[in-house]
């Protein structure tokens, strides 16, 4: 029972850490390749887990050639349009001019209730609205509607909008985070001196979040009573 709880404690961290040298992605941002891989990686994974008479090798081998091959073909397809076509197709318009292209419909075999789905999903209820609608090699659907049913921008109306910055959470239950420091351009001695003027430790710190113009807020850590 130890051997097996251990033989799955290491093949999961090598999944995961091989699903992270494939990059990141959501489920449903996967390329056809990407997601055939992920789903065999898994498979693969199972077998070792599951028949302790074989060894680890057997799992770890198959699933660094899979990995190998994702990174060569990812590489491949940055260089050569015509591979990238192969490997994960190519977007397709399926309404031009709120006119609905029914040869591709079928071409991409979508039925009306598919499609109808996907555009209210992004807030488009009527086919007419729709200037353009791709279906894009992921699956999902971008769509880009007639001017008159656009949302105007700041641009349009002549409105000039105060840049803010990014507000990152630089402090999380009394621990700075690096990374969220470089989002807003600041640094720990800028997250320690506002500590210092408010008064208030690094510990006692739940969290605390900044923007790059120096705007914070500091929320302090609740005491047990």
């Amino acid at each position: 029972m130890i051997i097996s709880i251990i033989r799955s404690v290491i093949l999961y961290f090598f999944v995961v850490l091989s699903v992270r040298l494939m990059g990141k992605r959501q489920i449903s941002d996967l390329q056809p390749s990407e997601l055939v891989i992920t789903m065999i990686a898994s498979e693969i994974a199972a077998i070792p887990m599951q028949n302790t008479s074989q060894p680890l090798l057997s799992g770890f081998i198959p699933l660094l050639i899979l990995v190998a091959l994702e990174i060569i073909s990812s590489v491949i397809m940055l260089k050569c349009g015509k591979f990238r076509r192969l490997m994960c197709g190519s977007p397709i318009v399926v309404i031009r001019d709120g006119k609905l292209l029914q040869h591709e419909m079928k071409r991409l075999r979508m039925t009306t209730e598919d499609l109808c789905e996907q555009l209210r999903q992004q807030s488009v209820f009527s086919i007419e609205e729709v200037q353009y609608c791709i279906v894009e090699t992921n699956g999902n659907v971008s769509v880009l509607e007639k001017p008159k049913h656009r949302k105007p921008s700041a641009s349009d109306m002549g409105i000039t909008i105060k840049d803010n910055k990014i507000e990152t959470v630089v402090v999380s239950d009394g621990k700075i985070l690096d990374n969220s420091l470089g989002l807003c351009q600041k640094s720990k001695k800028d997250v320690l001196s506002i500590l210092k003027k408010e008064k208030i430790k690094l510990n006692d710190v739940f969290i605390m979040t900044l923007d790059a113009l120096g705007k914070y807020n500091v929320i302090k850590k609740e005491r047990s009573k």
